[in-house]
């Protein structure tokens, strides 16, 4: 299939083409819905998108990249992931992310070779190279590789360029998993991550695009029992209508289980938990566990 007239497009789909076979680890997002857009285009049936299904991943979000895959018109499958049965993980350190990611590209290269091909992939763009992002480190240990970077895309030429593929999802609000709405040092468990997960849905449902559930702990102390907060983020845009749907987003988390519901007042904005990290607990692998 043809691809539309651009650099950036023209060098990315080189860098497919020479690759032969890719498997796509692919979210449902924008960025990885890309590259499998495009690499569907340049490479047919060489090319299979994969999400890793696992109790971090939103049902919302997986039903998601079950429909765009079938409008894109790749192969899709979907593959159990087991990270939160990985003790590194499941405690949440600083590092959480690198176990989870290496838990992926376990999973990807093994159906690399199983379906015979040659590169797993994923949607890492330049942009995504600023941040604290540990699970960097588990693909390059890897050897997946990362074609967005390769070929000098920036979050706003992936955007710019998702739209002119028709993608549906060119604006669709940046996502991260489940476990990330918890504190570092706070346990991921599978009963967190479910009420982090329908509070989001329900605030979906509510007309909100862009929203963060973040979990915290509360009481726990002498003559309480212990508790759980829901911090939301709403992007500034939506703001008002998420004051305005405050109820309902109450009795929604009320009825989920959180003890309290709060809407913080700096909005959305990404990795808001590395916020409390020093430059030293970024490579440190021991916080105390909130169990």
């Amino acid at each position: 299939m043809n691809l539309p007239a651009d650099p950036l497009l023209d060098r990315l789909a080189a860098i497919l083409r020479d690759m032969g076979s890719v498997l796509v680890c692919y979210s449902g997002g924008v960025d990885s819905a890309f590259v499998l857009a495009v690499a569907h285009r340049v490479l047919g049936d060489q090319c299979i998108g994969m999400t890793a299904v696992s109790p971090s991943l939103a049902d919302f979000e997986r039903e998601e990249a079950v429909t765009l895959a079938k409008q894109i018109g790749a192969r899709h499958e979907l593959v159990a992931s087991n990270e939160i049965e990985d003790e590194d993980y499941a405690k949440n350190h600083v590092d959480r992310c690198f176990h989870c990611k290496s838990e992926l590209y376990r999973v990807s290269d093994a159906k690399q070779r199983e379906w015979g091909l040659a590169f797993s992939v994923n949607g890492t763009n330049l942009d995504d190279l600023g941040d604290y992002r540990p699970g960097l480190e588990a693909a390059k240990k890897a050897g997946a590789r990362s074609p967005l970077v390769e070929a000098g895309f920036t979050k706003a030429d992936v955007r710019r360029l998702a739209q002119l593929l028709d993608l549906p999802v060119w604006d669709k609000p940046a996502a991260a998993c489940l476990s990330s709405r918890l504190p570092y040092g706070t346990r991921v468990t599978r009963e967190r991550l479910a009420q982090i997960g329908s509070l989001e849905a329900e605030i979906h449902r509510l007309g909100v695009r862009q929203a963060r559930v973040r979990w915290h702990a509360v009481g726990g102390g002498e003559g309480t029992k212990e508790a759980a907060m829901a911090r939301v983020e709403i992007g500034k845009p939506e703001m008002e209508r998420a004051f305005e749907a405050r109820d309902a987003i109450v009795d929604a988390g009320k009825r989920l289980g959180f003890a309290y519901v709060t809407l913080d007042l700096a909005g959305y904005r990404t990795g808001s938990h590395n916020e409390l990290l020093s430059n030293d607990s970024r490579s440190r692998r021991s916080l105390p566990v909130v169990s």
